[in-house]
C-alpha cells in the first residue's frame, strides 16, 4: 500500500512562515473590510448619515493605511519583519474591539470617534500584508515565490467572506468587531514559533548598509518611477472594490435594481479575488512572467467592469455576478504586492512591500473624491467610468513597461 507523502516543494509552501502570514491576513482582511459591510446598520443605529459620515470614516481609515505603510515598512527594515507581524496586529485588534464598544460611547455625536478609532485601525492594519508577503518571499525559493504569496493572499482575502458571514450570523455589527479583534490578539501566540527570515538576518551583519530609508525611493530617478509604477499596478483593484462594492448602493437606482447589499457585493467580489489570488501565482509560474498574469488579469477585469456598468446588470444577483468576475480579475493583488518585492533590494524591501499596497488603499479617497465631484454633473455610472479609465489606463501602461522579475534572485541591497 502506497503511503501519502508531501514533496519537499509542497512542504515549503505549506511551512510555518506561510501559514502564519496566511492566517494573518485572513484577519487582517477580515478587520480592513469590516466596516464596509457593516458601514449601513452601524450608522444606522449611532444615527449617523450613511453617505457622508461613511464616506469620512471610510477616508479615514484609508489615511490610516497610508500612513501606517509608511511606518511599519521602514520598522520591517530596521527591526525586521516579525516585529511588525506583532505590532501591527495589536493595535488593529484593539481598535476593532474599541469599535464595538461605540454604543456605549456617552456621546451624541459619535463620528469623530468612529473616524479615529477606523484612522487607528488603518494604521495597524497597513503592516500585515507587506511584512507577510515579505517574509514569505524570503523564505521560499525564487521558484516558488509566486506560489507561497498566492497561497497567502488567496486564503487571506476569504476574510471578507467570513466577516460578512459573521455579521449575518451573529445579527450584529458590534459582535462581528469583537470577533476580529479577538481573532488577532489569538493569532499573536501562533507567531511565537516563526524565525525571521534568512535573507534579513544576513542583511543585518552589513553595518554599513543603510535599512528602511523611505528617502531611498525618492533619491534615484529610476527607482522613483519603479515605485511610481508599482503603486499604479494597483489602482484597479481598489477601483473596483472601494467604488464598484462598497458603493454598491449607489449604483442601485441608475441600473434599475431595487436595491444592492454593500457588504454581500464586497463578501462576492472577495470570493472571486480569493480564488483569482490562488490562481494568479500558477498563472504567473505557466507563463514565466509576472508582468503577462497580471496584465491579462486586468483585461479580464476590465471587460467586467464594462459590463457592469454598461451591460445586463439590471438585477441584484447580476450585480454580485459581476462583482465576483471582478474579484476574479483583481486577484492580481498578490502578485502585484510580489512584484513590489522583488523590485528592491533587501534594506528597503519590508517598506516598499508595505508602502506599495497601503499607497494603493490611500489613493482610494483621491478616487472617491473625484467620484462624488464628478456624479453631481453627470451621474454615478459615468462618474465611475472616468475614474475607472484613470485607473485602468495608469494601471496597463505600468504593467506593460516594469521590470519582469519572474526568478529573480533577491539577495542584493540598493
Amino acid at each position: 500500500m502506497k503511503i501519502f507523502t508531501f514533496s519537499e516543494n509542497s512542504k515549503k509552501l505549506l511551512s510555518l512562515p506561510v501559514i502564519v502570514a496566511a492566517l494573518g491576513y485572513f484577519v487582517d482582511i477580515y478587520d480592513l473590510l469590516l466596516f464596509g459591510i457593516v458601514r449601513v446598520p452601524s450608522l444606522l443605529d449611532l444615527g449617523m448619515d450613511v453617505d457622508k459620515a461613511g464616506t469620512l470614516i471610510l477616508n479615514f481609515q484609508m489615511v490610516g493605511l497610508l500612513l501606517g505603510g509608511i511606518l511599519w515598512g521602514i520598522y520591517g527594515d530596521k527591526k525586521g519583519r516579525l516585529s511588525v507581524l506583532f505590532g501591527s496586529i495589536i493595535v488593529y485588534s484593539l481598535a476593532n474591539i474599541a469599535c464595538g464598544f461605540l454604543p456605549q460611547i456617552p456621546l451624541s455625536d459619535k463620528v469623530w470617534v468612529y473616524a479615529i478609532l477606523r484612522f487607528i485601525a488603518g494604521v495597524g492594519l497597513a503592516g500585515e500584508l507587506g511584512a507577510g508577503i515579505t517574509l514569505v518571499a524570503e523564505s521560499l525559493p525564487k521558484e516558488l515565490r509566486a506560489k507561497g504569496t498566492s497561497i497567502v493572499a488567496g486564503f487571506g482575502l476569504l476574510g471578507a467572506v467570513v466577516a460578512q458571514l459573521t455579521v449575518e450570523w451573529a445579527e450584529s455589527w458590534t459582535i462581528a468587531y469583537f470577533i476580529g479583534g479577538g481573532m488577532g490578539l489569538a493569532l499573536l501566540v501562533l507567531r511565537i514559533g516563526v524565525v525571521e527570515s534568512g535573507l534579513y538576518q544576513n542583511l543585518q551583519k552589513e553595518n554599513a548598509v543603510v535599512k528602511g530609508n523611505f528617502l531611498h525611493f525618492f533619491t534615484n530617478k529610476k527607482r522613483f518611477i519603479k515605485y511610481l509604477k508599482c503603486i499604479a499596478i494597483g489602482l484597479p483593484t481598489w477601483f473596483c472594490i472601494g467604488i464598484l462594492a462598497v458603493m454598491a448602493n449607489q449604483f442601485a437606482p441608475y441600473l434599475g435594481i431595487e436595491s444592492v447589499n454593500p457588504g454581500k457585493a464586497i463578501m462576492w467580489a472577495y470570493i472571486g479575488i480569493s480564488v483569482g489570488d490562488f490562481a494568479s501565482g500558477f498563472i504567473s509560474h505557466f507563463l514565466k512572467s509576472r508582468k503577462k498574469a497580471i496584465f491579462f488579469m486586468m483585461l479580464f477585469t476590465l471587460l467586467g467592469v464594462i459590463l457592469l456598468l454598461y451591460g445586463p446588470a439590471k438585477n441584484e444577483n447580476m450585480y454580485y455576478f459581476y462583482c465576483t468576475w471582478l474579484g476574479l480579475g483583481t486577484g492580481y493583488w498578490a502578485m502585484f504586492v510580489t512584484v513590489a518585492a522583488e523590485q528592491f533590494g533587501t534594506n528597503i524591501r519590508s517598506t516598499a512591500t508595505t508602502t506599495v499596497p497601503n499607497m494603493v488603499r490611500g489613493l482610494l479617497p483621491l478616487m472617491l473624491l473625484g467620484f462624488d465631484f464628478l456624479k453631481v454633473d453627470f451621474g454615478v455610472i459615468t462618474a465611475a467610468s472616468i475614474v475607472g479609465v484613470l485607473a485602468f489606463g495608469l494601471g496597463i501602461y505600468a504593467t506593460l513597461t516594469i521590470e519582469e522579475t519572474h526568478d529573480k534572485d533577491l539577495d542584493f541591497v540598493e
